[in-house]
């Protein structure tokens, strides 16, 4: 089992790293438009301005790298053999939360 939940995590962490570089690629692209362009897009009635555009990356990045510690921090507590215990109640967390969310660190109990 220990090994299976290793293998969660470490894809867990591939997809957020993955998405990690897609934003940092977004904002780059959206950076070097942003210094081709020298009029005002924030009164631009046909879209999107590039101030919310980059403001909503920046939020998705940071939320990504939020996720990244917490498999981080699960990684760690597999290592340790405290991967599977409720930080709330002390039970275990169920094998199929686990599947689902590997960076669980609540029964669904105690997440509700």
């Amino acid at each position: 089992m220990t090994d299976s939940r290793a293998a969660r995590i470490a894809q867990r962490r591939d997809e957020v790293l993955a998405n990690l570089a897609e934003f940092d690629q977004q904002l780059a692209d959206l950076r070097a438009l942003r210094e081709r362009l020298h009029d005002d897009d924030e009164h631009d009635p046909d879209g999107v301005s590039l101030s919310s555009e980059w403001s909503r990356l920046e939020g998705l990045r940071q939320a990504e790298v939020a996720a990244l510690a917490a498999i981080d921090e699960a990684a760690e507590r597999l290592a340790r053999g405290e991967d599977a215990t409720c930080s709330v109640c002390g039970r275990p967390i169920a094998p199929e939360r686990l599947e689902a969310r590997p960076q669980a660190t609540t029964c669904i109990d105690c997440a509700r």
